[in-house]
């Protein structure tokens, strides 16, 4: 679990520092900011620390730590507690979270905002080769990871199977997450994992280093029932030679949104948003998942409203907003 970081309120910085200025004192520490990521096998750790980079070095008052998480489910309970002040988190997730639906029956949180939609993750179905999982209908009765608990990965593989019939009670589910998913597959003890992550994944790309895996592939009518129980999902492509020995494998996606709360201030949400697509190059160089990163995918991709300082800095660049992402 992330540790929770004591933050003054937000709204008191500015008088403090006057105060501070008026009698001489010496200047505010910074404020820290924590970024809820995932485990350190995915994506979104080296992503949420990408991040926290160009905040250190562009938002005047402020540093940021990448903290590793159980991923999106909990993120956004994170953010909603405060004790996160950004998230990132699986669209399908951050949709739930703000309507109430799915895994937040019952516990809505209506002030999930997005700041920005970062990159689509790949839902990514592993086996080894010559186990004989070939299929979806193959993974029945075997031993399989479903992510870990509180993940967008399970989330996404439990829509997957019910999609096409298959249940929890039909198959061995483990919680594992990307890391421990690889190292199980790698010694046997489980048949088959899923990721739901940008692609490539080290978790992966070691795995197929010392094993030959196999990349299942979802049938025409697989991903037609998933899409129709998952609006969100859309069709992609794993790209031959992401993984060795892994050619062309059409898969399912899904956004990974950048989320806060909208009690941050307009002023720290404007200056985030700024400074992260000011210095999108730097993101770049940390994964090349952040090539995604535009206001583009952004506007066509977030599933809930943006705060209204994102809106600010998106307005001032000449951006087009959509309805459905204003409040």
């Amino acid at each position: 679990m992330p540790h929770t970081i004591l933050r003054a309120p937000k709204g008191l910085v500015g008088t403090a520092a006057i105060i501070a200025v008026c009698l001489g004192a010496p200047a505010l520490a910074q404020q820290q900011l924590s970024v809820a990521t995932g485990g350190t096998g995915g994506v979104y750790y080296p992503m949420g620390g990408g991040l926290a980079e160009v905040i250190n070095n562009n938002v005047e008052g402020y540093s940021a730590t990448a903290e590793v998480t159980g991923a999106s489910v909990e993120n956004m309970g994170l953010i909603a507690l405060g004790d996160a002040d950004m998230g990132l988190a699986l669209a399908d997730t951050v949709a739930q979270a703000y309507t109430g639906t799915g895994r937040f029956e019952d516990q809505q949180l209506p002030m999930i905002r997005g700041l920005a939609s970062m990159y689509a993750n790949m839902i990514q179905i592993v086996a080894l080769e010559g186990s004989g999982i070939d299929s979806l209908d193959d993974l029945a009765g075997k031993r399989v990871s479903v992510g870990a608990p509180g993940s967008g990965t399970e989330v996404n593989a439990e829509a997957i199977l019910a999609a096409n019939g298959i249940t929890y009670d039909d198959i061995e589910e483990q919680r594992l997450n990307f890391n421990e998913t690889a190292d199980a597959l790698a010694n046997g003890d489980i048949d088959a994992g899923f990721w739901s992550v940008g692609a490539p994944t080290s978790s992966i790309l070691n795995l197929a280093t010392t094993q030959s895996i196999v990349m299942i592939e979802l049938s025409e009518s697989e991903m037609t029932a998933a899409q129709e129980a998952e609006p969100l999902f859309a069709r992609t492509t794993l790209t031959d030679g992401t993984y060795e020995g892994v050619g062309d494998t059409m898969v399912l996606g899904v956004p990974n949104v950048l989320a806060v709360s909208s009690e941050m201030s307009d002023d720290l949400a404007y200056e985030i948003t700024r400074a992260m697509f000011e210095n999108i190059d730097d993101l770049r160089a940390v994964h090349p998942a952040a090539n995604q990163t535009t206001v583009e995918f952004t506007l066509s991709a977030t599933p809930v409203p943006l705060h209204s300082g994102a809106i600010r800095y998106y307005e001032e660049i000449g951006a087009e907003i959509p309805d459905r992402l204003r409040e």
